[in-house]
């Protein structure tokens, strides 16, 4: 529901959700009485829309109630995002039915991706560990035996 800018859309996507809610209310009954209320919002929310549409000349009065009604009906919508992901997991693709987008880790930035290039250019052309030099005195050399 981000990018949606009329409030008919915004109703839709509402309903929307209210629907997917209700397909999978077995899975959240611990969500059960929150579902209920947010759907009966819902249905009051198309209803006032059904009002304002139809009457002009309390179409004023119709539009505020319309306005607080939507902006409860998106606070609650918002808190039942919070509970089905809480229940479901960020990165759970059940969250994909809701219209949620689940956490499938970031993208690495170019600067990033730059560096590590360049790390492990720089490990791939270090040399090998090679025997120890002459004036180093290896383990077995440096005592003489007693």
């Amino acid at each position: 529901m981000p990018n949606e800018n009329t409030n008919v859309a915004k109703l839709g996507a509402l309903q929307q959700f209210a629907d997917s809610l209700v397909a999978n209310a077995a899975e959240l009954p611990h969500l059960e009485q929150t579902v209920v209320q947010y759907k009966t919002m819902v249905s009051t929310l198309q209803e006032t829309a059904k009002n304002q549409s139809a009457l002009v000349a309390s179409k004023q009065e119709a539009s505020k109630k319309f306005k607080t009604e939507l902006t409860e009906c998106e606070r609650l919508a918002s808190v039942l995002r919070a509970a089905i992901k809480q229940h479901y997991g960020i990165r759970s693709e059940k969250l994909a039915e809701y219209n949620l987008q689940p956490f499938r880790g970031r993208n690495r930035t170019a600067k990033a991706k730059a560096k590590a290039k360049a790390k492990a250019k720089a490990v791939a052309s270090a040399p090998a560990e090679t025997a120890p030099s002459p004036a180093q005195p290896t383990p077995d050399s440096s005592t003489p035996n007693q």
